[in-house]
């Protein structure tokens, strides 16, 4: 930006944590450059954006409230994008994987296997062999996994470093996704935990703690604060039991971003001043032990968008429909189509456009009804060519869209 151009326009329509800023036309400003620019930069559209200062940003406000000796992990399912996942791994503390294609990125981005920790319920034999050649940490979700991991062991003359999931006999509340509560495919339920801890002891691998994540996309604080008491409580239980010193205790993350106007985003201090509490409670517990929290969208879900262009401007019946060069074949979630019970629009805007409004419903090229990436939202009049920005896209997007559903090209990626 020239330093003689006007300061940059608050642009925070909605309750988002960390608002963007646009210049004086409208246009938003990504990484300090205006978004036509940084599109075409990086070859045009669909296209998605990471801003890794506002990463950086989020890191910085973690760090700052949260206590020392907490450990953070970025959660590699959230966005693997492999730039993305190198600039997270220098600025935290571990990386935890759902695959083995996940653990190569983790790999590859330079950190640590000794910080790299493995989850998932259907890992097969040869995934777990693989994983623990790279001598990273094996979270065990059922008697299968034990016993292939111990005749890896064998063969290799080496323990594998081994972690147990536990479903919880709670789940947490108000969470936009279960995970844990019930009757789950994730973990071993509490009850058969004492016996596999016994199991894990005759078999002589390394033991090294437990992984609880009970749920995600969390706004509120005391429902988070809840579970992790219980979860703590939960594993002090089972300290009598334990085949070797507890080292670390990931408690899992859970913490949400608001999507739409009427969500208000997660209050830190109260989680935070919890959370230094067990921290001291496990230094006084587990003496060589440490908590670990696992984030994901929270990281990386404010700073990303989705953009795309208008190339058809329609009217039907008294509606107006922005036909896009993008859709739900590449931002499932903004479609309503990712877990949402009830429809919600994802904040939507009309880049460069601070002009009149009209109701208008942003589609894409699909021919199926589902590609609807905003319904009759309050948007800026636009026409041909305008760029239409999805905001709170720099989690479960991409990777967690049908790309290949009618043959359309792939949306462009970048970390600006």
């Amino acid at each position: 930006m020239n330093p003689t151009d006007p300061p940059p326009l608050l642009l925070a329509p909605w309750n988002q944590s960390q608002p963007w800023t646009c210049d004086v036309r409208g246009e938003l400003l990504l990484g300090g450059r205006p978004l036509s620019r940084v599109v075409d930069a990086v070859g045009g559209t669909p296209c998605y954006l990471y801003d890794r200062a506002r990463m950086d940003a989020r890191v910085a406000q973690l760090r700052a409230a949260l206590p020392p000796g907490l450990r953070l992990h970025y959660a590699v399912k959230c966005n693997p994008m492999p730039a993305l996942v190198g600039h997270l791994a220098a600025r935290l503390d571990g990386l935890d994987v759902a695959s083995v294609g996940e653990l190569r990125v983790a790999l590859d981005a330079g950190m640590d296997p000794a910080h790299v920790s493995f989850a998932g319920p259907g890992k097969r034999d040869a995934e777990l062999h693989q994983a623990h050649a790279a001598g990273i940490l094996i979270n065990i979700e059922s008697r299968r996994e034990l016993r292939a991991l111990a005749e890896a062991s064998e063969a290799s003359g080496e323990p594998a470093r081994v972690a147990i999931r536990v479903n919880p006999p709670f789940e947490l509340r108000a969470s936009g996704m279960r995970m844990g509560g019930g009757a789950r495919q994730f973990g071993v339920d509490a009850e058969e935990v004492p016996a596999l801890l016994d199991e894990i002891g005759g078999l002589g691998l390394a033991f090294e703690g437990f992984h609880l994540y009970p749920g995600s996309q969390n706004l509120k604080s005391e429902a988070l604060i809840e579970a992790q008491a219980r979860s703590y409580a939960l594993i002090l239980g089972w300290a009598e039991r334990l085949p070797a010193p507890l080292h670390s205790l990931n408690l899992g993350g859970g913490f949400g971003i608001p999507y739409t106007p009427n969500e208000t985003p997660l209050a830190l201090p109260p989680v935070a001043e919890h959370l230094a509490g067990l921290v001291e409670r496990c230094r006084s517990d587990f003496p060589q032990g440490h908590l670990v929290l696992e984030l994901g969208r929270y990281l990386t879900g404010e700073a990303g968008v989705y953009v795309t262009r208008v190339i058809d401007r329609k009217h039907s019946r008294g509606q107006v429909f922005l036909v896009c060069d993008g859709g739900m074949h590449h931002h499932l979630a903004a479609s309503g189509n990712f877990g949402q019970v009830l429809r919600k629009n994802y904040p939507v805007l009309v880049n460069g456009r601070p002009g009149p409004t009209e109701t208008a419903s942003v589609v894409g090229p699909l021919c199926t009804p589902l590609d609807l990436l905003a319904d009759r939202a309050e948007l800026a009049v636009a026409e041909i060519g305008d760029l239409v920005v999805v905001f709170q896209s720099g989690a479960y997007g991409k990777t967690a869209s049908p790309r290949e559903f009618l043959g359309h090209p792939q949306p462009l990626e970048a970390l600006v």
